[in-house]
């Protein structure tokens, strides 16, 4: 009898399936018994109703036959909660299934066991709600799991299951994976589909999953991928990624060091630690460092403001009255789209988009890879409402009750203002920048990839006072196939603990 669950990758346990050492019903009882013994609060919904069902008729010639595997909660599953990890949404449930979660279940095999908790409406990359609470990091209780991906990632690191989907907006896989430890590919976008339902608006969310070892990772998207005719912005299906693993020679192929990238400030003793263990991957691939300017736009304000239009829309007339039901930085996100954007700010918006893009580009006319820090620090307090270490002015603001009536005095002001001078909320924003840099650059190491819609992987890289590293290498579009062979040669040369030590 199976006591604990799998806490090797899962295309090992879809082989010991195979092999007859273990069973997928055994294998996902002691997964159900590992969740509802856990501390991590990495679940918002558990059906072992139907994990059992699923189970018990397993196909093991399946990629992922019976293997025990969570689902994002901001991914649709037929008949499961559809919060969005919202209070607004609680009592909302699914009429339908996301075409790649469709594909992972059918196609792939899959068990799914439940939903993993993450940030509301996946805007910021913490690990905490007002529906679930604060998820915690298996590596150190306590600390981040990271967002929006935050259960997926705690759940997979923390030994509970070794699958787990994730999506990737500006950095919602890349970032949890670098706290827990875990491998996180975000893809080239419209590798995976978003549909059904499928919004125009930002192009940059990309669908993926937590993993523990690039197979897995390559597994997953030769299952999910492929061209769907809801999501008009889908990619064909590729060449079978994991079938290519280690046939890319990298020697010779040119990469640049920028551990800040974008001049992200970065905590004590990440960007030496960067540098290390780049120079390790470089040494044992062959590969040749290159130097080159790369000089980056901040356009975080505006595309945060920007993607508030998909929100307005799914809380429709829901709003204000569901303002109380919000985080407090997710309701100030709404309150400064309806102040602040406006057509000049869409416009600045583009403008900064293009000049990343002619930035990006010509990057990557030089070098094959950019490698820079997934995170600028390791994982900070796992209650905590943004990501920078010490609270910034707005924090401080929207904590304080008399800080929060002021400034919806100064936004009612700034309302009207803005009809008169157009420009003032861009300049608004430069200002902020200039005085809160930290608030401003949250996710800016992973959301140029999501801007520009380049793959980007973050591997796990050693660690700095006990808490994982993960050092970002960010590639051509449609280059995935490279970056997988990146990632294998950093697992084989200096290989990862698949699951948290304290797990």
């Amino acid at each position: 009898m199976t006591m604990t669950p799998w806490t090797g990758d899962a295309c090992s346990l879809v082989d010991a399936f195979r092999a007859g050492d273990r069973s997928p019903t055994e294998e996902l009882e002691a997964t159900l018994a590992a969740v509802y013994d856990s501390d991590l609060n990495a679940f918002a919904h558990v059906d072992p109703d139907r994990a059992r069902a699923a189970a018990e008729s397993a196909d093991l010639t399946k990629p992922f036959g019976g293997v025990p595997t969570a689902i994002k909660e901001l991914d649709a599953v037929e008949g499961w909660p559809n919060t969005e990890a919202s209070l607004a949404f609680k009592d909302r449930i699914s009429t339908y299934t996301s075409v790649y979660i469709d594909r992972l279940l059918t196609g792939g095999g899959a068990v799914p066991v439940g939903q993993t908790t993450a940030s509301e409406f996946g805007g910021l990359n913490v690990s905490v709600t007002k529906l679930h609470g604060v998820t915690h990091n298996p590596w150190r209780r306590g600390r981040t799991a990271g967002g929006s991906s935050a259960g997926s990632a705690s759940a997979v690191a923390g030994g509970l299951l070794s699958l787990a989907t994730g999506g990737d907006g500006g950095g919602s896989i890349r970032i949890p994976a670098a706290y827990n430890g875990l491998l996180g590919m975000k893809s080239t976008f419209g590798r995976l589909p978003r549909s059904p339902f499928a919004y125009a608006t930002p192009n940059t969310v990309c669908m993926g999953n937590l993993a523990r070892s690039v197979r897995d990772s390559a597994r997953f998207f030769d299952v999910c991928g492929g061209h769907d005719a809801r999501d008009p912005y889908s990619l064909p299906k590729a060449p079978s990624f994991e079938a290519g693993l280690g046939q890319i020679d990298l020697a010779g192929k040119r990469v640049a060091v920028i551990p800040g990238l974008g001049k992200v400030p970065l905590e004590p003793g990440i960007e030496d630690h960067i540098r290390a263990e780049a120079a390790d991957l470089i040494a044992f691939t062959g590969m040749i460092p290159v130097d080159i300017d790369l000089e980056l736009p901040n356009l975080t304000a505006q595309w945060m403001l920007g993607n508030m239009a998909t929100l307005v829309a799914d809380l429709g007339d829901l709003w204000p009255e569901c303002a109380g039901d919000l985080t407090d930085e997710i309701r100030l996100g709404v309150e400064l789209s309806k102040s602040l954007f406006n057509i000049e700010v869409a416009a600045e918006a583009e403008r900064l988009r293009v000049l990343n893009q002619e930035a990006m580009a010509g990057a990557f006319d030089q070098v094959d890879f950019i490698i820079a820090a997934t995170n600028p620090g390791t994982a900070f307090a796992a209650e905590a409402t943004t990501s920078s270490p010490e609270p910034g002015p707005m924090e401080k603001v929207i904590a304080n009750p008399a800080g929060v009536a002021g400034l919806k005095v100064a936004l009612g002001a700034a309302r009207v203002a803005k009809t008169a001078a157009p420009g003032l909320p861009n300049r608004i924003f430069e200002r902020a920048l200039e005085r809160d840099p930290d608030t401003l650059a949250m996710g800016a190491l992973t959301l140029i990839s999501n801007l520009y819609g380049n793959p980007a992987v973050s591997i796990p890289a050693g660690t700095l006072d006990g808490l994982p590293v993960g050092l970002q290498v960010l590639g051509r579009h449609h280059e995935e196939a490279l970056l997988f062979d990146v990632a294998l040669a950093m697992e084989r040369n200096k290989p990862w603990p698949m699951v948290a030590p304290s797990a």
